[in-house]
């Protein structure tokens, strides 16, 4: 009887599974294991997906990915994300090349196009003779999101501006200005800086819990 009764216990133990893990203990493992998909593959047994995140912006992120794609490290697991049940791990980073300049827009659908080229060369002479391109920015600009930052566009990877404003960017240096006409208008385009590299790409291991 007594053999019978411990038969059924270890059985009944057996039977319980195992606790599962808890989502920090999770995430450490996924932190520190050399194979970090094998380990969601076969010890997880989670579903997955690798992304390649581009940053194109450092002034503002379209969303979480690529505001971690820049602001993450390498190796560290972040989340859970979406209704609790994502977790991420940046993989690696490449870098890219970022561009930072400031413009005045003046609007060709306002301004007939004579009027906006002669509007713009007495901004020019006035930049000059010392006057401040953000006040100057702030009274003239048409494109009124970048007007309140003083005409400041950020740091931002060459190609997603304009073709004719991408294509002159790239030729210019620090602190030159420039006219650029293109199908928003006239603008008038200070270089900020010199191009720098920066956090530019990341690759990303997106686990579905």
């Amino acid at each position: 009887m007594l053999r019978f009764l411990a038969a059924c216990i270890i059985i009944a133990v057996l039977s319980v599974p195992a606790q599962a893990q808890s989502l920090a203990q999770i995430k450490k493992e996924l932190e520190t294991t050399p194979d970090p998909i094998g380990y969601v593959k076969f010890k997880l047994k989670k579903k997955f997906h690798i992304d390649t995140i581009t940053v194109v912006s450092t002034a503002s992120f379209m969303g979480i990915a690529d505001s971690l794609a820049y602001k993450g490290k390498v190796g560290k697991v972040y989340g859970p994300f979406k209704g609790n049940n994502i977790l991420v791990k940046i993989l690696m980073k490449a870098p890219n090349t970022f561009y930072h300049v400031s413009h005045i827009l003046l609007d060709t659908s306002l301004f007939r196009p004579r009027f906006a080229d002669s509007l713009a060369t007495a901004i020019a002479d006035k930049l000059k003779r010392g006057e401040d391109f953000r006040s100057l920015a702030s009274s003239y600009s048409s494109d009124h999101a970048s007007a309140t930052q003083g005409g400041d566009l950020g740091w931002f990877v060459r190609g997603i501006m304009l073709p004719e404003m991408d294509k002159q960017i790239a030729k210019r240096k620090k602190g030159e200005v420039f006219k650029v006409w293109s199908a928003a208008g006239l603008h008038i385009v200070k270089i900020t800086d010199n191009p720098k590299q920066d956090n530019g790409f990341a690759l990303m291991l997106r686990v579905i819990m």
